[in-house]
């Protein structure tokens, strides 16, 4: 159960003014919503039962220490992720002969490989050894933030909080990366060490992340 919400949890802050967000949106108001959801369903679930089967994968082939440190490095790239944003580059413009689940669910499928919600999705896998309950909480995560999405910016023709959401969130993604960092390597190294690590890798992410908020 854990696995389950903290994978949904960490989905729907990630997916929020993430480039798959928006592609869900731009396709309400083309096609409808509804039929947007279910096709957002079936293209997540199979993308990311890909991603949870790497994690899975990962884990079984190399050493837990080096993975947790990996996967918790990766959090923190996930949260400068956040904060730089993501924009379509003409995906919600593609037109097929196919019917809407089928065009939305191509395009969501492809859009979301190799985004951060599913590098986010092998992280899970890797970090709670869960592949079923971290498939179906990223799954239920892309969902619901997808028609937090399509609710606000097409019904309410409103603007998500773009900015608080997304510092929120990456705050979030590094708190629990350095958190980890902090557990794989205490064990191996002083804490002297450890800790001129952690403040030396907070220095570079700060700094990073004062440059793509320019």
């Amino acid at each position: 159960m854990e696995a389950f919400i903290a994978s949904l949890f960490f989905v729907v802050l990630a997916e929020m003014g993430d480039k798959t967000q928006l592609l869900a949106m731009a396709f309400a108001t083309k096609y409808k919503a509804h039929k947007v959801l279910i096709a957002v369903f079936i293209a997540t679930i199979i993308n990311h039962a890909l991603a949870a089967y790497t994690g899975r994968l990962l884990s079984a082939v190399m050493p837990m220490d080096i993975i947790n440190l990996i996967a918790s490095l990766s959090f923190i790239g996930f949260g400068l992720w956040t904060i730089r944003g993501d924009q379509l580059h003409g995906e919600d413009k593609k037109e097929t002969r196919f019917g809407p689940i089928i065009t939305v669910g191509i395009a969501f499928f492809l859009a979301e490989m190799g985004d951060k919600t599913q590098l986010a999705t092998v992280s899970l896998a890797v970090e709670y050894n869960n592949t079923f309950n971290v498939l179906m909480g990223t799954t239920l995560g892309m969902v619901i933030a997808d028609a937090i999405g399509i609710i606000i910016g097409v019904v309410m023709h409103k603007h998500i909080p773009e900015k608080a959401i997304k510092w929120t969130a990456a705050i979030i993604f590094m708190i629990f990366g350095f958190v980890g960092i902090h557990n794989a390597l205490s064990s191996k190294l002083n804490p002297l060490y450890v800790w001129g690590i952690i403040v030396g890798l907070a220095v570079c992410t700060i700094l990073t992340a004062n440059r793509f908020r320019k």
